[in-house]
């Protein structure tokens, strides 16, 4: 696509696509920071019909976002999270129901360790005419419009930008690059009345804590988000709503253990959608570096982020936030599980920093200058050319 006639043919087909399908395949928090790219190709063309092939978590962000007029489930075989099956029959089912809706063009999301190619494979042999996605390899007849892709060895993007230069290289654009969630107002309203009901009024001093997370790599240790909540609720007068899965409803009872009258649990309690309403609600929230993160990002709040240094491209997307981690020579691992066993990326962050951490954003909020939308210029840690969130604080 470096011939700029050829780019400008590329752009003049991908202008008459109308029925788009955008695979984003991931998890909620992927899906959550594909939306400016979605929007941007809906800003390009307001006529476009954008369907979102995800996964069944990342439908649940997906059902929320304003731009996206329809979302297929497809949990596929070649994402990791997807249970073992020994047949490919739903696979066919799928392409069979995707060649019926007739899309005209499809926009492949990945993060740049995946391959695109199998997803390239579903939308071709739906016979969807138009295929876009990042590649390394020469995709051949897959892809019909392919960006070579370049990271990390050329340096890594935030996953934001990303997927924005992906719509960019076929003229879809947009002036507003954030993160894009629409909260249901009867969630809203749910979260308004439980929270009444906890005391927890514009008035008081409270923040949500997630202190939970998919792969064990990104979970700060127990022992220290406990010393964080005691310190808050003792010295400043704190109080927390635990959020997190049916599973991890022990982990939520202990830290509420913790600070006895000062933390309400309501692990496996929320939908989706109220756990959006109750984030947007909140002054602050505490957490590993997971969904509920990109939340945040979506809806304006300030956020605390636990990063773990597994990868480097997933922090709050402009929100105000501090990005706590401990530099390691062994980032970034991509790993569930840390190997080398010392898990010091986020075992190194002492729990004051996060306690300062808290307080200095929560300060910034009640300042009557600055706004949520205002972000703090970067200071990345060294090595890193993609840390894109307001404020990286490291320890070496």
């Amino acid at each position: 696509m470096s011939a700029k006639p050829h780019a400008d043919a590329t752009i003049r087909d991908w202008a008459q696509v109308r029925r788009l399908l955008a695979v984003r395949l991931d998890a909620m928090g992927d899906v959550l920071m594909t939306t400016p790219a979605l929007h941007a190709a809906k800003a390009s063309c307001p006529e476009r019909h954008v369907t979102l092939l995800t996964s069944a978590g990342g439908a649940e962000a997906a059902r929320l976002a304003p731009d996206v007029d329809d979302v297929i489930v497809y949990d596929a075989p070649w994402v990791k999270a997807t249970t073992n099956r020994a047949r490919a029959g739903l696979d066919r089912r799928m392409i069979r129901r995707l060649a019926g809706a007739r899309f005209d063009g499809a926009v492949i999301f990945t993060v740049y360790s995946q391959n695109p190619l199998p997803a390239a494979l579903l939308c071709y042999l739906a016979d969807i005419p138009r295929r876009l996605a990042h590649c390394r390899e020469n995709p051949y007849q897959l892809l019909t419009d392919w960006i070579p892709e370049h990271e990390p060895d050329g340096g890594v993007r935030h996953e934001v930008e990303r997927q924005l230069d992906l719509v960019a290289a076929v003229g879809w654009h947009a002036s507003e690059r954030r993160m894009r969630i629409a909260v249901p107002a009867a969630a809203a309203a749910r979260v308004e009345e439980r929270l009444a009901a906890l005391g927890l009024g514009a008035r008081a001093r409270w923040a949500v804590l997630h202190p939970g997370a998919t792969a064990p790599s990104r979970r700060y240790p127990l022992e220290r988000f406990a010393t964080v909540v005691r310190t808050l609720a003792s010295r400043h007068g704190w109080r927390f709503v635990l959020t997190g899965s049916r599973d991890e409803i022990p982990l939520l009872e202990r830290l509420r253990a913790e600070a006895p009258g000062r933390a309400v649990p309501l692990g496996g309690e929320l939908a989706f959608a109220e756990l959006a309403a109750l984030i947007a609600r909140a002054p602050l929230l505490i957490s590993n570096n997971t969904g509920p993160v990109h939340i945040a990002a979506a809806v304006g709040t300030p956020v605390v982020d636990l990063y773990a240094l597994t990868n480097p491209q997933h922090t709050p997307w402009l929100v105000p936030s501090r990005v706590l981690f401990r530099d390691v020579p062994c980032a970034p691992c991509y790993r569930s599980v840390c190997p080398e066993r010392h898990h010091l990326c986020l075992a190194g962050i002492a729990p004051q920093q996060v306690v300062d951490a808290a307080l200095e954003l929560t300060r910034a909020e009640r300042r009557p200058t600055p706004r949520r939308s205002d972000v703090v210029p970067v200071r990345p840690r060294p090595g890193a050319e993609a840390a894109h969130a307001p404020v990286v604080e490291g320890t070496q």
